[in-house]
């Protein structure tokens, strides 16, 4: 379940909320709420029992580390930080099961599943757009996954703090999850690409066609789109037909789209 800490003060959070430098609050955070953190920044070279007490942490709690030189920590924080920043996401990670458990009672049965997706505006923006059309949260893959901190909550206009997020080690296996808990796995693509990677497999239209709920739309990256190893779960694919020859609209201009034809398809069935 999501847990929401009422006074994230006790354990020293910056003003802005989104990054923590320092051993004891990284350490403090690990112990009481580590579904609020995104990853955890450790100096490498940095030796001791509290170096290994923050990296055990992060390995029990699921939480990814990086080892990284200190410039790379003095840019990331102008001040103190011990060789140690944590970066939040203070709105707190949900289980997958949670999830795909809550999903079927919402407005719109609809998880979205970002694989690869690096910007955090477009991130932002699709939160956003998930949520105004009742949406029921985001999949988010731990290594890779596009960081949902300042500039993703800027753009997602307070929806990230009211959307369930679910960060997970294994994208492909969440999918599986889905699939077994009785969803629908849509994948994004375009005819070309799909062509191109799958032959013989016909997108459906994203306006004409008719959606099978709870589902999860996967969004694939900016630049590499879908993963093969992904694009297996995927039990059909849809394309948004352009009217006019034009190149193509980024993911979360895509996405919105998709998540209206979604809305648009559950309000013709009821």
């Amino acid at each position: 379940m999501i847990k929401k800490d009422s006074s994230p003060e006790t354990v020293g959070l910056p003003e802005d909320g989104f990054l923590q430098p320092g051993v004891k609050p990284v350490t403090e955070l690990l112990r009481a709420s580590p579904e609020k953190i995104d990853s955890v920044f450790v100096r490498k070279g940095r030796k001791g029992k509290e170096t290994d007490d923050i990296l055990d942490l992060c390995r029990k709690a699921g939480v990814r580390f990086s080892l990284v030189d200190a410039t790379f920590l003095d840019r990331l924080w102008a001040g103190q930080h011990q060789g140690v920043i944590a970066r939040l996401f203070v709105t707190g990670f949900t289980d997958l099961d949670d999830l795909l458990a809550l999903a079927p009672d919402t407005p719109l049965p609809l998880i979205v599943a970002l694989d690869q997706v690096q910007d955090p505006g477009n991130a932002g923006a699709l939160a956003r757009t998930l949520y105004a059309m009742g949406g029921a949260g985001l999949i988010v893959p731990r290594h890779n996954g596009v960081y949902l901190g300042a500039a993703a909550a800027r753009v997602s206009a307070g929806a990230l703090e009211k959307l369930a997020v679910a960060k997970v080690a294994n994208l492909a296996q969440a999918l599986d999850a889905a699939l077994d808990a009785g969803y629908a796995v849509y994948g994004a693509d375009g005819a070309a690409s799909l062509a191109a990677s799958d032959p013989g497999v016909v997108p459906e239209n994203v306006f004409t066609f008719t959606p099978r709920l709870p589902a999860v739309l996967v969004l694939g990256g900016e630049d590499a789109g879908i993963r093969p190893i992904v694009r297996k779960r995927c039990s059909a694919f849809l394309s948004i037909p352009f009217a006019r020859e034009f190149d193509s609209l980024n993911v979360a201009q895509a996405g919105a789209v998709i998540i209206g034809a979604f809305a648009a398809a559950r309000l013709r069935g009821r």
